[in-house]
Order: C-alpha cells, then sequence, then structure tokens
C-alpha cells in the first residue's frame, strides 16, 4: 500500500520558506575566547562531550575544566544584584534563611490548606445556612467568620474564633460548640496563621521579591492577566498559521477547481482507537493539510468512490506556538505524538475530530509518519511571529535551569552570597553527571533539540512569502 509522492508545490514551498530562527555552526572548544558567553561556552563543550560519547571516546580532560569554568562564570553572573538570575537568588535564600525555607514549605501548600478552612467554614457559616437562621449575636458572628474566610483574613479569623466559643449562643449548641472547637485547632490554621506572620519577616520579603521578578504568583491577578495575554498571544500566531495554511491549500487546489483535493482542518484530535501510548504525547494538532486518498491507498478500497473521497491522507501537520523557547518545550511531546500515529493500522481508516467536523484519515497515512529529520522536515513545520534572537542563544532555557539549580550549582552560589572562597572544581561532579547520569541526558542533547526544532521553525510571514512567491502556473 503505497502512498503518492507529496505535490511538487507543496515541496517547493517547505524549500523556499526561510528559516530564519535556523542556527548557525556551533563553533569548537578551541576557537572560543574570553568574549563568548558563560552559555556560550557550556553549550560548546556540552555538544564535544556528547559527540566524543557518542564515538565511544572519553572527553577531553580540557573539557571538564572549561565546562566548570564556565559555569562557575554563569553563577557569578546570574547572582549579581542587578541584572542577575532571580530564581537562582531565591534558591540560594531559601538555602541559606530557616525563615525562607519555613515560607516556602507552607506556600507550597497554602492552596490546599485555604481549601480545608473554607470547608470547614462552609460547613458550620455557609451564606445560604446563615440566612435560615433568626437574626442574632449568632448569626452575626458566624456572618463575620465567613467573611473572614472569604477575605482570606487568618488572624481575624482566629479571632472570630475566639469570641465564638465564649459566646453563650454557641455554647447553647454543643454540635456548632464541637465544629468551632475543632476549626479553631485545623492544622491547616496554624500553617496558615503562620505563613501570614513570616510574610512580615525582611528575608521573606526579601524572597517573594525575587519571586515576583521570576513572574507573578500563581492565582494571582497579575498571572491571570499574563495567562490571558499569552492565550491570546497564541491564539494569534494560531490565526496566522491557519490562513498561511489555508492559502497554501487554495493555490494546490488551483489546479483542480472542479474537484479540490486539499484542504485545511484545526485542533484535529487523535481518537483512542489509534495503539499506542498516549501519554505525554501530543494528542491535538493545530493545523492539518489534508489530501483527499486515491485508490490504493486506504482501506476503503473495498467500498464505493463516494465512500473513498471521504478518506483523506495527511500532508503537513502544523503547530504555532509564540516563541522559540515554547516549542523546544514542545518538541519531545510532538515527537511521541508522532510515533503515536505511526502506530495506526495501515488497512484501517480513522476518524478524527476537528473544529471542522469529524474527518476519516487513512491508517496508511498516518503509519507512514516518521521522526526521523528528512521526513519531519517534509511532514511539520512550527510557525511562530517573534522576532529571530540576534545572537541566537545556544543553550536552552531548561537547560540553563538544570545546570543553575543543581545542588553543587547552588552550594558554589551560597559560597559567593556569603563571601566564601568558592572553587570551580565544587562544580566537577555535575560533568561526570553529565556523562553518567539519565537525569542529565536532556542537557547532554540539548544542542542537537535546539538545531532540530529551529529547523522546524518557520515565521509566519515567511510563510505567506514563500507561498506567494510560488509560480502561478504550477511547476511540472
Amino acid at each position: 500500500m503505497t502512498l503518492p509522492p507529496p505535490p511538487l508545490l507543496l515541496v517547493e514551498t517547505l524549500r523556499r520558506v526561510e528559516r530564519r530562527y535556523r542556527l548557525p555552526p556551533l563553533a569548537t572548544p578551541a576557537s572560543l575566547t574570553e568574549a563568548d558567553t558563560p552559555a556560550t561556552k557550556l553549550a560548546v563543550v556540552i555538544e564535544a562531550a556528547r559527540k566524543a560519547a557518542a564515538s565511544a571516546h572519553v572527553p577531553d580532560a580540557a573539557f571538564e575544566r572549561l565546562f566548570a569554568d564556565a559555569l562557575a562564570q554563569m553563577i557569578r553572573h546570574a547572582m549579581r544584584p542587578e541584572g542577575g538570575d532571580a530564581m537562582l537568588q531565591a534558591t540560594v535564600l531559601r538555602h541559606r534563611e530557616s525563615q525562607v525555607r519555613e515560607y516556602a514549605e507552607l506556600a507550597a501548600s497554602a492552596d490546599q490548606d485555604r481549601r480545608t478552612i473554607h470547608a470547614a467554614v462552609n460547613a458550620i457559616a455557609h451564606p445560604a445556612k446563615l440566612e435560615r437562621q433568626p437574626p442574632g449575636a449568632q448569626r452575626d458572628g458566624l456572618a463575620r467568620l465567613q467573611a473572614a474566610a472569604a477575605s482570606a483574613s487568618w488572624p481575624e479569623l482566629k479571632q472570630e474564633l475566639g469570641r465564638l466559643h465564649e459566646s453563650p449562643d454557641i455554647a447553647a449548641s454543643p454540635a456548632l460548640a464541637r465544629d468551632i472547637a475543632k476549626l479553631a485547632a485545623q492544622p491547616a490554621l496554624v500553617h496558615l496563621l503562620r505563613l501570614d506572620a513570616l510574610t512580615a519577616d525582611a528575608r521573606v520579603r526579601q524572597y517573594r521579591a525575587l519571586l515576583e521578578r521570576n513572574g507573578p504568583r500563581p492565582g494571582s491577578a497579575q498571572a491571570i492577566a499574563q495567562g490571558t495575554r499569552s492565550q491570546q498571544r497564541g491564539a494569534a500566531v494560531e490565526m496566522l498559521a491557519m490562513q498561511a495554511l489555508d492559502a497554501l491549500a487554495q493555490r494546490l487546489n488551483a489546479a483542480h477547481p472542479s474537484n479540490p483535493p486539499y484542504r485545511v482542518v484545526t485542533s484535529m484530535r487523535v481518537p483512542s482507537a489509534i495503539p499506542g501510548s498516549h501519554e505525554r504525547a501530543k494528542t491535538e494538532w493545530d493545523a492539518v493539510l489534508l489530501e483527499r486518498a486515491t485508490a490504493g491507498t486506504h482501506a476503503a478500497d473495498t467500498a464505493n468512490a463516494a465512500d473513498a473521497a471521504e478518506v483523506w491522507n495527511i500532508r503537513l501537520l502544523l503547530e504555532a506556538k509564540a516563541s522559540v523557547d515554547a516549542a523546544t518545550t514542545d518538541l519531545p511531546r510532538l515527537l511521541r505524538g508522532l510515533r503515536l500515529l505511526a502506530h495506526a493500522d495501515v488497512d484501517r481508516v480513522y476518524t478524527f475530530e476537528t473544529q471542522q467536523g469529524s474527518v476519516k484519515l487513512s491508517g496508511a497515512s498516518l503509519h507512514a509518519l516518521s521522526t526521523d529529520d528528512a521526513a519531519l522536515r517534509d511532514a511539520v513545520l512550527y510557525c511562530c511571529d517573534a522576532p529571530a534572537e540576534t545572537p541566537p542563544r545556544l543553550l536552552g532555557a531548561a537547560s540553563r535551569m538544570q545546570l543553575l539549580s543543581a545542588h553543587p550549582s547552588v552550594g558554589f552560589a551560597n559560597a559567593l552570597a556569603e563571601h566564601r572562597s568558592a572553587s570551580a572544581h565544587a562544580l566537577d561532579t555535575i560533568w561526570q553527571a553529565l556523562l553518567e547520569s539519565p537525569h542529565w541526558h536532556s542537557v547532554l542533547h540539548q544542542y542537537p533539540m535546539l538545531v532540530q526544532v529551529r529547523d522546524l521553525m518557520v515565521h509566519t510571514d515567511d510563510l505567506m512569502a514563500a507561498i506567494r512567491s510560488l509560480p502561478q502556473s504550477g511547476l511540472p
């Protein structure tokens, strides 16, 4: 069961489109100079080590020294008061100060603690329950309790619990008195009160300020607003990418005006009928270019021609991302998603749900998808509208974060914060882990992943320009 080759116009479009995000050739460790940034030095030496390991060679001993010195330099830069890395500085402060550690531990469970207290307050003072109570001191006290919980005023809530406990009206109701006492003794309330008290500590305030520099607190109004803006940005990129893909489909269909063989679907969701692991795999694709399947390429061969016209082959999968980092983070999930689709039975037709309704896809078309580099370039595009970095970052954000947050790195940074002597030799254990530990596999292979994802990335303007530059008369 052989799929027809891709249309020449599609091949030419992918050949013509500018790849402005593509990385330049990587330098060698010997060509590095003092002018190179620590991140560039790290990317170069890590890639050199990966290549040596892939060839079953022991990396040059000089690589380890270069790695440790570059990492030490990056940590020094990150610890600068002005322009440093807020997350590393917050980690070091948490490492050094017991009050900050306690605050961080309590903050990690604060959402659950708040839910626990709200549930307990609602059990005895739900607004609907209060409406059914007669006016009086008991109802007023419970209303104040509910108001304190609603405003997250934990000291006020504790005081109100004390007043209620001493109230003759509450004492007259043993069940309510027990609930009040139980709520006052809740560990969750103890946690929230301690968390509230710790926020006045100067070191905790410093820690919170560092976290806010790194981004708004989850659940805060700023975080919600930022999330909304991110969603809007993502939707805008998706719209531009879909418009470009629609333009490509129109060009491909121009030669077949009576029976257009190409269409675009969006938000295509992978059905559970496809075997293989769906875990951590991409199961929804932003936009897909489909080509009507011809006789001999799908399981509907034995059916009538009308059925055959309803079956489609995948020609191009497109994902819209607002940044290079977002695409880099997404790539492993995309590759797992392709492997999942490739598990399709070649003799079956699968129904996918999309924003345009249900579509039937040929199992042979899905099975033919591959994750090797050549196949990826012919079948997948990441679309973005962000400007290309100049110069491009060679050390990915996730790899940088893992290097900085490693225990030896935090220890080195802590020594700097305490104005103690800090030797780059303390970072040698990270080099050994990089070469030997599966936990560091993604960092060791970070440059090939950056190359791969950037080779698949195009700017939405460049994609549209490539489509418009195609010859009007088509290609032979």
